[in-house]
């Protein structure tokens, strides 16, 4: 309910805004849409451009036609996006019989017969088992760094922005409540960070107090830290572990994006509140 979707539809040139202005590659979608179509691609997660009970072959022709592209042209690039998604047996079986992560290979290859220069994806991970995810992931990250395709992604879910994109915006209540990239994301909002430790030998001591900091003995030769990044800096509290414990191993890692993310929905409501 951020306004995602309306976001893609607006850029798209499905939907009319009530204000404000947008261009995409020089056009104004909902003025200009015709030829907008044929420099974007768009693929909604909950909807098929493929025909359901047809074989995703015959979608592909009808796309040809739409377009307007030349037949041989089309055919070669339609097999080179077959070998390259791995296809082969997929086309000619009607698309109900597909699984969601097959027809998502499908959905997105007939998307890109046209060559477009902007990829719209809605929420295209949806549903999505596990390898069916990171599949879909590796496809669209190589269509960006090996194609060049400009891939606009919406998604609910944190592991599409961490694994594919280089700069997300954050959208909460229809406002715009971050831009930036993926590093200043977390610069920026990471409060915490955890330090595991291996020992080579057991730690006999009392357990290391410090403001900002919540220690924890998972066995004897195993601990974790949770760091308070706001209160006391990680490296101050290595710093401090060092010269106490011997340590075999280490590790310091950031909370999982969700987290992050939900801490800025969280500072963003916070503000409404107030305001």
């Amino acid at each position: 309910g951020a306004g995602k979707s309306t976001t893609i539809k607006i850029l798209t040139g499905i939907l009319h805004p009530t204000a404000g202005m947008a261009t995409v590659l020089g056009h104004v979608p909902w003025l200009d849409r015709d030829a907008l179509s044929r420099e974007i691609a768009t693929v909604f997660g909950q909807k098929s451009q493929l025909w359901y009970h047809l074989p995703a072959r015959d979608s592909f022709t009808l796309l040809t036609r739409i377009h307007d592209l030349d037949a041989d042209l089309a055919r070669r690039r339609a097999g080179a996006l077959c070998e390259r998604f791995g296809l082969d047996g997929l086309l000619d079986r009607p698309v109900r019989t597909l699984s969601l992560g097959e027809r998502m290979r499908c959905e997105v290859a007939a998307a890109l017969l046209h060559s477009p220069r902007i990829l719209f994806l809605d929420e295209p991970t949806i549903g999505l088992d596990v390898i069916a995810r990171q599949e879909l992931r590796s496809i669209i990250r190589e269509l960006n760094q090996r194609d060049g395709v400009t891939v606009f992604l919406t998604s609910h879910d944190a592991g599409d922005v961490e694994r594919v994109c280089d700069r997300a915006i954050v959208i909460h209540t229809g406002r715009v409540v971050f831009d930036g990239s993926i590093e200043t994301l977390r610069r920026d909002f990471v409060r915490r960070k955890t330090i595991s430790l291996e020992l080579s030998s057991p730690f006999t001591g009392e357990s290391p107090i410090m403001s900002g900091v919540v220690s924890t003995q998972l066995t004897p030769m195993r601990w974790q830290f949770q760091v308070d990044t706001t209160v006391v800096p990680a490296e101050t509290v290595l710093a401090g572990l060092i010269g106490r414990m011997q340590i075999a191993d280490l590790t310091i890692t950031d909370p999982p994006m969700e987290d992050v993310i939900a801490a800025i929905y969280g500072q963003a409501s916070s503000s409404e509140a107030v305001s």
